[in-house]
């Protein structure tokens, strides 16, 4: 008889960057729970958003594929209802399908209904399309009726996931996708408890906000910060649920985050910046059955089209040919070595908060565990070797001394867009190729 199939509750917020955690050792915010679920299972290091924006990373996490194959590498495009999708994949492997909370990934209409089949494959559903709206927002079920989260929506969401939790049947394993929309601006709108953490003027800040930046970036990071101590309360939660219904030890618990913030470092904001703040996010991973209960560090890259196979992979599941990720599951269980030395990361077309008018541009890009190298169309743009320099402050682009390793990363990365297939072009081809209508600004409209 085979053994039971794990449960899988992927958690994951908006615009979280990886070192806004304790066991980061920021010194400014406080997240208990995310701090014991390091402890008590698996850190991926570097675990890096190919494409640091809201739906690409949605996309790519549904498919395992990179932005140029399933096509969202802009927001506000629907994702092919013909995809071969996380939710298809594991409701064809026998399991039931959940999703609660933020999509972005059905076109221009954030508040519009989305019927079954433009759900892929997930069957329980508490969804709005996107939603920034914090305080009693609004999502659908499985009828075209609005409905309104109470409070703050990430407590009510978390409360809805919890419902579904406690209500499991044991009958078949599950897949629940909870999504927040927090840590994500607007950063003054977190519950007053939270907001009260934070003082704005007493916080440490990161040595690469120049001093022109520095008050506002006191005030967003106070917001910011009490959002991520709120959905910290809301993981713990959810792992005190977990553990109430007796289902710990066979379900893979994970907390993550599609991109990160770049929060004014190096004079930035918000994501798509090819700098750590907005590229790396966390990952934890608990898996007791197969991990027991200990800290452990994975620190070769993780990329966005790897979750999926991965996930597949611990759970003993076929993965479909059309996933270009990589399933690390074999080695994660010490079955094999893998060997991964970078992580693509990518903007192919500049949009939305990152226009050409504010700077915006097309790049390429490699993260390994220590060095970040990017590229944009006029060629090698940012060098920096993240162990000496881990704020980043020093681009070592074209100096002397520097020349071998640069050409080396730059074989690397071209390496890698051989083996995707991509030329590198400036971006209004692909809006060309999969004939998306942008403004002048290059941004998808939407409305909502």
């Amino acid at each position: 008889m085979n053994a039971r199939k794990p449960n899988i509750i992927y958690i994951f917020s908006d615009q979280h960057r990886a070192d806004a955690v304790g066991f980061e050792n920021d010194p400014n915010v406080k997240t208990p729970n995310m701090d014991r679920l390091s402890q008590e299972g698996l850190r991926f290091s570097t675990a890096i958003a190919c494409m640091p924006v809201c739906a690409p990373y949605r996309a790519s996490l549904m498919t395992g594929q990179y932005p140029l194959t399933h096509g969202v590498f802009v927001n506000d495009v629907q994702l092919s209802n013909n995809a071969v999708s996380l939710g298809k994949a594991f409701k064809a492997g026998g399991y039931n399908t959940a999703y609660i909370g933020k999509w972005h990934l059905d076109g221009g209409n954030r508040k519009g209904f989305i019927p079954k089949e433009r759900r892929q494959g997930f069957d329980h559903w508490c969804v709005l399309n996107c939603t920034h709206h914090y305080n009693e927002s609004q999502y659908y079920g499985n009828e075209d009726e609005f409905m309104q989260w109470e409070g703050y929506d990430a407590f009510a969401q978390t409360k809805e996931a919890q419902s579904y939790i406690s209500q499991y049947d044991d009958e078949k394993p599950f897949i629940l996708v909870l999504s927040w929309g927090p840590p994500h601006n607007p950063y003054e709108t977190a519950p007053k408890a939270y907001r009260d953490m934070y003082d704005p003027q007493r916080l440490t800040i990161r040595g690469n906000i120049p001093d022109a930046c520095e008050e506002q970036a006191r005030e967003e990071l106070a917001g910011y910060y009490a959002h991520i101590s709120a959905l910290d309360d809301c993981l713990g939660d959810l792992m005190n649920e977990v553990e109430k219904k007796g289902i710990a030890e066979d379900t893979i618990f994970i907390y993550t985050s599609d991109h990160g913030d770049m929060l004014h470092s190096h004079g930035e904001i918000r994501k798509q910046r090819p700098w750590d703040e907005s590229i790396r996010v966390p990952f934890l991973l608990k898996y007791p059955r197969k991990f027991g209960d200990k800290a452990r560090e994975v620190s070769i890259p993780f990329n966005t089209p790897d979750i999926m196979p991965t996930l597949l992979g611990l759970c003993g599941l076929s993965i479909p040919e059309t996933v270009e990720g990589i399933n690390y599951a074999p080695h994660l269980l010490g079955e094999e070595t893998l060997q991964v030395e970078e992580a693509l990361i990518m903007c192919p077309h500049p949009f939305g908060e990152y226009i050409r008018a504010k700077n915006g541009r097309e790049y390429r890009g490699i993260r390994t565990e220590r060095y970040t190298y990017v590229k944009d169309l006029k060629g090698p743009w940012l060098l920096y070797d993240n162990m000496e320099d881990p704020l980043q402050t020093r681009n070592l682009v074209d100096l002397p001394q520097y020349e071998q390793l640069q050409e080396e990363l730059d074989q690397r990365l071209m390496r890698l867009l051989k083996q995707r297939e991509d030329d590198f072009l400036p971006g209004e081809a692909y809006i060309h190729k999969w004939g998306y209508i942008v403004d002048k600004d290059g941004t998808v409209p939407f409305e909502g």
